[in-house]
């Protein structure tokens, strides 16, 4: 591995955001590269969800067929200075940068240098702790059997670790929670363990062998707590209180939460892998293959598989995705693969809240996807002030407003006693209502996002009156206007 100090290493951490150039040839925030109407009706989303989660500011962007063709910005990057998020805002990326360092990973088991279902101690002959033999691909698909954070481990941001070997001697004395390859536990530490076996395959720092094998003239680098003229700053939010979240360094766990970009970054790392431009079509297919268990069984979460790194699972139409979502103190995050229709889309934020963020990855996007299949033309209601529905058991009712705003129909509904109680759980919800905005820039409304404090979810006309939104594979909310 190539000879850097720590405090070398901490200086280029702090001054990556000057060091890599923003990528040219993007969209600036709000505008488009071919599609204004689709460009409209994501950021007017994005508006009003940062209007709705109480979210200081966001940044999102879409890329399709080889460009970014949407860059969206709302909101503050820094409170106090009442500096506005831009398009070359940088963001921290939570566990998004969970699929980065497996990319890695599979990038040198092409280059022939890493074996992913070989023992990790194999390459590490500093680990001799009493663990039975792990690999990559149980680390990557969280079923290594290593634990997850717990105790005093966040007091691991108090310090600096000046590479992976000193970062896996937090946890390397623990005993594992069950047998490799038994069964799923989520474990941020194995992603930690992964960026130890890079070093060690690579010969470089996890932090360079990213920079130029993988993320080369993108704005993708260690995650500098706030910290550079383009950083965002990172919040808490408490109710109404907005206050910068405590210092922390994240060089303890760089491959699992550690890292830090622009939205467009993001999506053009997600597009490169798409075209086949950071490892072979191959490979990133075989990435995307769900993972198993010893028992041939498959690890799963929720309504997703686990793969090399990806959250794979089909959406509402039946289109095959593979995805990420973050969060730690000062950011939520998402990013979101249509391998079959290559498109990508990222949503980032400078604060923790309570967040259905893939939904609301999948939303943004959703004006550059085709319209689905058996989607039912509605009117705009305009003149409809009353609505009512069920959410799962319960009834509703409550005042609604619609308007046309530049054709597309947008409405506004006070939350009912149901929604109220659903949402209590939001990290904050300044204006205590729910934003609607149609999709269709004819002004149609047979498809829609609902804006919530928790994001946005797919409203979509059943054709009888009756309109719809999966909340969860258990909790759907009907309407009716």
């Amino acid at each position: 591995m190539s000879s850097v100090s720590s405090l070398d290493r901490l200086r280029w951490c702090l001054a990556f955001a000057a060091l890599i150039p923003v990528a040219t040839a993007g969209a600036a925030c709000g505008a488009a590269t071919d599609d204004a109407q689709a460009a409209q009706a994501s950021q007017a989303m994005l508006d009003a969800l940062v209007r709705t989660n109480g979210v200081p500011g966001m940044g999102a962007a879409v890329w399709r067929d080889g460009q970014v063709v949407w860059t969206g910005c709302a909101g503050w990057r820094d409170l106090e200075a009442r500096q506005p998020v831009q398009a070359d805002t940088v963001f921290r990326l939570a566990s998004v940068s969970k699929v980065i360092a497996a990319t890695a990973a599979a990038k040198l088991n092409e280059q022939g240098k890493l074996d992913l279902d070989a023992p990790v101690a194999q390459l590490l002959p500093w680990l001799r702790n009493g663990w039975a033999p792990i690999s990559v691909r149980q680390l990557a698909a969280h079923t290594s059997g290593l634990p997850h954070y717990e105790g005093d481990d966040m007091r691991a941001g108090e310090r600096h670790y000046a590479n992976g070997r000193e970062a896996v001697a937090l946890f390397s004395s623990r005993k594992l929670r069950s047998a490799p390859g038994t069964e799923y536990r989520y474990s941020s530490w194995g992603y930690t363990l992964i960026g130890a076996t890079i070093e060690a395959a690579s010969g470089q720092h996890f932090l360079d062998y990213v920079a130029q094998q993988i993320t080369p003239g993108l704005s993708i680098a260690a995650d500098t707590d706030g910290r550079g003229e383009r950083v965002s700053r990172m919040y808490e939010i408490d109710g109404r209180t907005r206050r910068l979240a405590e210092v922390r360094d994240f060089s303890y766990t760089w491959p699992g939460g550690g890292l830090a970009a622009t939205p467009e970054s993001l999506v053009r790392f997600g597009g490169r892998l798409l075209q086949g431009q950071i490892v072979s079509p191959s490979t990133f297919a075989a990435m995307l293959r769900p993972a198993r268990l010893a028992d041939g069984g498959p690890v799963v979460e929720n309504d997703y598989r686990l793969a090399l790194g990806w959250r794979v699972s089909d959406d509402a139409d039946g289109l095959r995705m593979a995805h990420h979502a973050g969060v730690t103190a000062g950011a939520r995050s998402s990013l979101v693969l249509w391998p079959d229709r290559q498109l990508a889309s990222g949503v980032l934020s400078n604060a923790l809240w309570v967040a259905s963020i893939d939904k609301t990855a999948m939303m943004l996007a959703a004006p550059f996807l085709p319209v689905p299949a058996g989607l039912h033309a509605n009117a705009c209601p305009v003149g409809v002030t009353v609505y009512r529905g069920r959410l799962g058991d319960r009834e509703l009712q409550g005042a609604v407003r619609f308007r046309q705003e530049h054709r597309r129909c947008i409405g506004e509904l006070d939350a009912a006693a149901a929604l109220t109680q659903h949402f209590a759980s939001a990290t904050a919800w300044p204006n205590r209502s729910l934003s609607l905005i149609g999709l269709d820039p004819r002004g149609d409304f047979g498809r829609a996002a609902l804006v919530t404090p928790h994001g946005l979810y797919d409203l979509r006309a059943q054709g009888d009156g009756r309109f719809q939104a999966k909340f969860s594979e258990q909790l759907t909310l009907e309407l009716q206007f």
